[in-house]
Parts: structure tokens; C-alpha cells; sequence
């Protein structure tokens, strides 16, 4: 999977699936780099890095983490504090071999394991997730 993007809209091993998950975030106020477990996630000024419910860490763009998430408050959005992922469909699917793909165009390049789940957000843009934590924080839409 090095080399071709999978289109998950078209493959009938993929299904749909919301995460609920809760999450701590902070706000980056430099530009940097944290290690997930499946690769490196670059960050700029103002993403958000994400702590999440099984002590995943991951960085997420200022647009998509608005688009994707809302405030459980006190705090107003976009302020440092817990947030709840969106209930947003995204295409998943698990993977029998293991993998490496980008981000997105020109992006981090994630890893996953045998048994790990590719998801995809949109067209040229993919996620990693390991098998444990995909159990525990995503839900298949009926």
C-alpha cells in the first residue's frame, strides 16, 4: 500500500464508523513534531494536540479539529480543555498485513500493524488506528 491511495468509499471490507470518544487538547504554540505509535505528526501554531482516552497522543489541523470536535466547556472552543470527537462517520477498515501510507499528500507517513484499522476522512486523506484503541473508541453505524 506503500505506493497507490485505497479509495475505502469502494471497498465492500470497509464500513462506516463514529468515534466517541473524550479527549484532552491543548493548543500549539510553536510549530513541532510528536511520535504517535503509528508515525510522526508535524503540528503548526494553533493545532491542536490531542491526548486521548487511552493516553494516545496525536496533532490535528486547527480546521479539521474544529470541524471535528466540540467543547464540554467551562472553556470556550478553542481553548485549552476537554473536548468530545463530533459524531462524523468515517470509512474504516481493518487490515490483515501491515501497512504505511501518508497522511495526505505530502504528509507524516503512518504505519500500522496486522489487525490495525486504516480509516479514511476524504479522498487522499487517511488515518491509523490500533486494533485495541479502534474497539474501545469507535461504534459501527448501523
Amino acid at each position: 500500500m506503500n505506493d497507490k491511495k485505497p479509495d475505502l468509499t469502494t471497498d465492500p471490507a470497509a464500513a462506516l464508523y463514529i468515534k466517541d470518544e473524550i479527549v484532552d487538547v491543548v493548543f500549539a504554540e510553536r510549530d513541532g513534531e510528536l511520535v504517535s505509535r503509528e508515525g510522526p505528526n508535524r503540528y503548526c501554531i494553533g493545532d491542536a494536540l490531542i491526548t486521548g482516552s487511552t493516553n494516545d497522543q496525536w496533532s490535528v489541523s486547527r480546521d479539521r479539529f474544529d470541524a471535528r470536535y466540540e467543547t464540554l466547556g467551562p472553556h470556550l472552543h478553542g481553548e485549552q480543555g476537554r473536548y468530545r470527537a463530533k459524531p462524523v462517520p468515517v470509512r474504516a477498515k481493518q487490515m490483515s498485513t501491515p501497512f504505511t501510507l501518508a497522511r495526505r499528500v505530502g504528509g507524516d507517513m503512518l504505519s500500522g500493524l496486522a489487525q490495525d484499522w486504516l480509516l479514511q476522512y476524504a479522498p487522499g486523506d487517511y488515518g491509523v488506528v490500533e486494533n485495541a484503541r479502534f474497539q474501545r473508541v469507535y461504534r459501527r453505524v448501523s
